[in-house]
């Protein structure tokens, strides 16, 4: 049975790149199969795993509605969503990667979204992690193209303003009743010592801070260079970070 692991937040918190050290650290404990989930359509994910996207599930899924009443005979849909969904996959060394892609256009979705959520429950079984990179307002959770997720962070950075939206973000998935279970906040890019308005601001909130990530300057470094994440050294700070909040989820089976 596959764990799921979600990262949501505003622009700029650094959910991209907090998704990164995630995978990199599954993928250093070498204990299952990893499929890397791109469901934001601004987001970068490919590059920060120096991963190169082709084809995104966006394109399957506008491709179907331009061709919905044109398909190839002789395989049903449903057969036909999941050899796209396997073109759309990009295949690398302990994880595959796949990009949900844009957002939806005037065109009813609900069909190809419901086809789209067998096929993704089908091929998430063949994973032992799936760590899912999200937009802000959850929309590929709240449309249910994913089921399940066992552990939800919300990342924002050292500021009241980034708390309060970690905060909107945290009650918004409440009131859409999602299968989600442990949410989580994590600060990213923090100085030594968290500011007193921001703890008070945590506080006000019913959101659990699991951890904070520090300012790292390989990150700032290798983001400007274009370099995977992946490649950070073993004593950037913010992979360590990232093993010590890992650490602490409950039910993590790493």
């Amino acid at each position: 049975m596959s764990y799921t692991i979600a990262v949501a937040g505003k622009g700029g918190t650094g959910k991209t790149t907090v998704s990164s050290l995630i995978i990199d650290h599954l993928l250093s404990k070498k204990n299952g199969s990893i499929l890397a989930v791109d469901a934001d359509p601004n987001s970068t994910l490919n590059e920060a795993l120096g991963v190169e996207m082709e084809r995104t599930l966006g394109d399957v899924i506008q491709d179907l509605l331009e061709r919905k009443d044109d398909l190839p005979t002789g395989i049903d849909k449903q057969r036909f969503v999941e050899y796209q969904f396997q073109m759309c996959l990009v295949e690398e060394k302990g994880f595959d990667l796949i990009a949900m892609g844009r957002p939806e256009g005037p065109d009813c979705y609900c069909y190809v979204n419901n086809l789209l959520r067998d096929v993704m429950d089908k091929f998430n079984s063949n994973y032992r992690f799936i760590v899912m990179d999200n937009e802000a307002g959850m929309e590929h959770l709240s449309r249910r193209t994913t089921q399940n997720v066992e552990t939800l962070f919300i990342v924002s950075d050292e500021s009241v303003i980034g708390v309060r939206t970690a905060d909107r973000i945290y009650n918004a998935i409440k009131a859409l009743k999602l299968n989600v279970g442990d949410i989580y906040l994590i600060i990213n890019r923090t100085q030594e010592k968290l500011p007193d308005a921001v703890i008070a601001e945590v506080n006000k909130s019913d959101m659990k801070l699991l951890g904070t990530i520090p300012i790292d300057e390989n990150i700032v470094e290798y983001a400007l260079a274009g370099k995977s994440m992946l490649s950070l050294p073993d004593d950037s700070p913010s992979k360590s970070a990232i093993k010590e909040i890992l650490g602490k989820v409950r039910n993590l089976p790493i």
